[in-house]
């Protein structure tokens, strides 16, 4: 029985897009930068599948018999967050920008939110998650009052001490938010962001929870649904497509959660399709401007690399790709408008160095063509990397 599983290393770039300059990103590579800021990249295991294909990576040399597609894919969207690649991972142009707040929110957002919730709000502009908690966490702390922000992607962040505020109110409060982010603003995420600690030294916890929009319909998760197969959601995967067309949710705490859900999966599942997000190279390292450990978590990664394709069967599809840039080596904090990388593997078949420059709508079309799904309508981009 067909299987497919698509894995996106978060964050994992593969250069600037040709409109980077629009967003501020003129030169942001977040592979090759990473590879020049350590040294040069230690992934054998990826190499070995054709990473050095998909661009020049300093100590990941090229492999012209790489038994991996390898290749760059470009973004049709307006914008450079989880919500819009994901989507357009499977079909959905997002065309019109999400709204953004580079200077906070309004009052027709705030006040609503304050009456709804019967709490205040402090901070209400773009700031760093981490030093946002660490500026106004013992205000938190002392009033009760949320901490809200945002970033330059289209997001409503609500952060709060687990011992100041339960968890369930928390979740509660963005379930609200995401009621009245509707219309001219409809963020594309409202993102509870749990912390714990004392004053100058707070941590946010691994009880996140996003709440999306909904993507647009048919896509190729709806139409693979269509074809009789099931979803299986890994990591955040639920939360960016707000539950939509994913039949069973395994959200994680941690890189290492999502790869042995994945690799769990693989061993369990006799037909459907894994989607999978590993978070961390974007939320831990990416955007704390960490070079260093963002090559760590990819090596963390690669470690495991072996185990999953050991849990392949033979014809089984494995993508590994990514949903925007975070580059950690520029001054910016924000993520970075940068192709996504592509590596295509199909077990038991070498496809022998080819290169494949697409979209990043390419994904979706091969897992569905690879799981007998219908024909996408017209208005659904992408094209097969691979058929069966």
């Amino acid at each position: 029985m067909p299987r497919a599983c698509v894995i996106v290393l978060d964050a994992v770039g593969a250069g600037a897009l040709p409109d980077a300059d629009q967003y501020g990103d003129e030169g942001s590579n977040t592979l090759g930068n990473v590879a020049r800021a350590v040294g040069g990249l230690d992934l054998p295991n990826l190499e070995a599948l054709g990473l050095g294909n998909v661009e020049p990576l300093e100590g990941c040399p090229a492999q012209p018999g790489a038994p991996a597609v390898a290749g760059r894919l470009f973004e049709r969207s307006k914008g450079k967050d989880t919500t819009t690649g994901h989507w357009e991972l499977m079909g959905v142009v997002t065309a019109t920008a999400f709204p953004t707040y580079p200077h906070g929110f309004p009052h027709d957002v705030i006040d609503p939110f304050m009456h709804r919730t019967g709490r205040g709000v402090i901070g209400n502009k773009p700031a760093s998650g981490t030093e946002i908690i660490q500026e106004l966490g013992e205000e938190h702390q002392r009033t009760g009052k949320w901490i809200v922000y945002t970033s330059a992607d289209s997001v409503f962040q609500i952060a709060a001490h687990e011992d100041t505020v339960p968890l369930d109110d928390l979740y509660e409060a963005c379930g609200i938010a995401r009621e009245i982010l509707t219309g001219k603003h409809a963020v594309g995420r409202v993102i509870a962001r749990p912390f714990t600690g004392e004053p100058g030294s707070y941590e946010r916890t691994p009880n996140r929870h996003d709440y999306s929009l909904e993507p647009r319909r048919p896509n190729y998760l709806s139409l693979v649904r269509d074809a009789g197969m099931k979803v299986h959601g890994v990591g955040k995967i639920g939360d960016i497509f707000a539950g939509c067309d994913i039949d069973e949710s395994h959200p994680t705490k941690s890189n290492v959660e999502g790869i042995q859900q994945t690799e769990q999966l693989l061993q369990d599942l006799d037909e459907g399709f894994i989607f999978t997000n590993l978070v961390e190279t974007d939320s831990l390292w990416g955007h704390r401007n960490d070079p260093v450990n963002f090559h760590r978590c990819l090596q963390d990664f690669d470690r495991r690399l072996p185990d999953l394709l050991e849990a392949l069967r033979p014809g089984d599809l494995l993508v590994i790709t990514s949903d925007h840039g975070c580059d950690p080596t520029t001054p910016s904090t924000d993520h970075s408008r940068e192709h996504a990388m592509l590596l295509a593997y199909v077990a038991g078949r070498n496809a022998s160095g080819q290169i494949h420059e697409g979209e990043f709508a390419d994904v979706g079309a091969t897992v569905n063509a690879w799981l007998e799904g219908k024909a996408p309508s017209r208005g659904i981009p992408g094209q097969p990397i691979l058929t069966p």
